[in-house]
């Protein structure tokens, strides 16, 4: 087994509150500056620029997970992370037909670009990113296992758009793959409070909107490989693969 570095929530320069400066590009290199082995894509309610950064990462030796972060219609905030393209285009598929359409406002919420390797503008993204599904979390999360894929609500911790900030609970049925804290959030405190149950498995992510904060926040996993299979494993400590520390 060997022990991989891992921040599996970052934005590119597609989400509106993303900075110019998260191009495909320079998220690798500031990836591999930060140390990283495994990084996941995770616009707002959008996968589109997620392959190529993971084209990009494979040329570099830097392993990609694709997905999403997705805004339930109860204004949770989870991530949504899938192995194929296929199912990734499945998920934009959903995506696509349940967000609810809201035209961006550049100068209020920012630009919403997709960018080729050359760093040029292919797709100009009108309707507004960062707005609700007409879903909720629970049907959002049966159809992303329904696919393959993993999912892990973001931010538990935070005072807005957190599982708990906006429940209050953990729904009846509801299957996490893992609970994620931001970089601020004390996880021994979050244990003993009960609201995550003691065998869950917790991350830690940066949440990066620029390229200075790609690696603040990481989790260290052991895996034999850094494959989805692997990392899927480890969520759920079987076959040895485990989720080691997280740190900030």
């Amino acid at each position: 087994m060997k022990h991989f570095k891992a921040d599996l929530h970052i934005h590119t320069l597609l989400s509106p509150c993303g900075s110019l400066e998260m191009s495909p590009v320079n998220i690798v290199e500031s990836a591999l500056k930060a140390g990283l082995d495994i990084i996941a894509i995770t616009d707002h309610n959008s996968t589109k620029q997620a392959m190529l950064v993971k084209q990009i990462g494979e040329k570099h030796g830097l392993t990609v997970f694709c997905g999403a972060e997705i805004n339930s219609s109860e204004e949770v905030h989870a991530v949504a992370l899938f192995e194929t393209d296929e199912q990734l285009i499945q998920f934009q598929q959903y995506i696509d037909h349940h967000l609810i359409k809201v035209k961006n406002n550049p100068t209020y919420f920012g630009e919403q670009v997709v960018v080729d390797e050359n760093e040029m503008i292919i797709e100009e993204v009108d309707e507004l990113l960062i707005n609700a599904l007409d879903v909720g979390l629970l049907q959002t999360e049966q159809f992303v296992h329904q696919l393959g894929g993993v999912f892990i609500p973001a931010h538990v911790d935070r005072y807005y758009n957190g599982l708990f900030s906006q429940l209050g609970f953990i729904p009846e049925g509801f299957v996490a793959d893992a609970f994620e804290l931001s970089k601020n959030a004390n996880i021994e405190n979050w244990v003993q409070s009960g609201k995550i149950a003691n065998n869950a498995t917790i991350i830690r992510s940066s949440d990066a909107h620029s390229p200075e904060q790609i690696g603040q926040a990481y989790t260290i996993f052991e895996l034999k490989e850094p494959t989805f299979g692997e990392f899927t494993m480890a969520l759920h400590h079987s076959n040895g693969r485990r989720t080691l520390k997280q740190q900030f």
